[in-house]
């Protein structure tokens, strides 16, 4: 899959068969719609696109929203995509000017321009230039100006996808991980940097990493102690992962640490990929550090046993 973040660069393509939108959280609804995009490109020996914005296009035109949070990072989304088989993945600045565009010259100077589609597949209630004025029946007028075939996803798909990314985040914030991956058709994802903290852990015998994510506007799961896969310095390992406030320590702001088990190395500032792969139980207080750490090392047991 090929990479895309300045319109500038963009090759000639050929034959291209290209759909847009934000596939936040690129989930078993948006697959059906990359599927569809591919199986069309392949029987025409053309490419598939998929054309995403940066940023979200929420956050430019909502800029006091601070509401929305989202399942994926730019950088997870590429990570994701990269297992369907797309050809090609274009992240298209996003900009109040951009917003400001007729869907007519959008159309012309944006869609034609840039990608030469041969077939353009969206939503019934996908809408694009100024004042969302540009919809499918408008695609539609132009088909036969600019030499390109619109092929309408169905009402069904596209209210399946909504109510998915509403069950999904739903789900993350009920703790309920079994229904996020089912939905997803992956597990959840978390990344970010590590960053100094208290090292209490490492005082228990569980020496724990502190993340701080990449973005402000990831969607964190409901706090709680979980099974994870990490991912770090280019190698997969297994751990436990506590979101929460740490109430036997007197916290006071939420954290995000991972234990990683059979790991003994410096890896302050390293970027770190975790993966929920089952919520063990809710966050709670303990009398003492001693009964924390029993209860740690009873995690510790639990998370092992769902790799087995």
């Amino acid at each position: 899959m090929r990479v895309f973040k300045n319109l500038e660069e963009l090759p000639e393509f050929k034959n291209t068969v290209i759909t847009i939108g934000t596939f936040d959280g690129v989930h078993k609804g948006h697959q059906k719609i990359l599927k569809r995009i591919i199986d069309i490109a392949k029987s025409r020996n053309g490419e598939s696109i998929l054309i995403t914005f940066y940023p979200h296009p929420r956050f430019v035109l909502q800029p006091g929203n601070k509401d929305l949070k989202l399942l994926n990072t730019l950088d997870e989304k590429i990570s994701l995509l990269e297992n369907f088989g797309l050809d090609n993945l274009v992240v298209a600045p996003f900009s109040k000017g951009f917003s400001q565009m007729p869907a007519l010259t959008y159309i012309k100077d944006f869609l034609v321009e840039n990608f030469q589609p041969n077939t353009i597949v969206i939503g019934y209630d996908h809408h694009f230039g100024f004042n969302r004025s540009g919809d499918i029946d408008l695609l539609k007028e132009y088909q036969k100006v600019f030499q390109f075939q619109v092929e309408q996803i169905s009402k069904e798909t596209i209210e399946d996808i909504a109510i998915s990314s509403t069950k999904i985040r739903k789900a993350l914030l009920a703790g309920d991980i079994e229904t996020s991956t089912h939905l997803l058709g992956h597990p959840y994802q978390l990344s970010g940097y590590v960053i100094k903290g208290e090292q209490i852990g490492r005082t228990l015998g569980f020496p724990t990493a502190n993340i701080q994510l990449t973005v402000n506007y990831k969607l964190i799961p409901k706090t709680g102690v979980f099974a994870v896969m990490i991912h770090i310095q280019g190698e997969n390992y297994k751990g436990m992962l506590n979101i929460g406030f740490r109430p036997t320590i007197e916290g006071n702001s939420k954290t995000i640490e991972v234990n990683i088990f059979d790991f003994n190395k410096n890896i302050y500032g390293e970027e770190i990929s975790i993966t929920l792969v089952k919520r063990l139980r809710d966050e709670k207080k303990f009398k003492n550090l001693e009964a924390l750490k029993e209860q740690i090392t009873s995690d510790k047991k639990e998370a092992l046993a769902c790799f087995e």
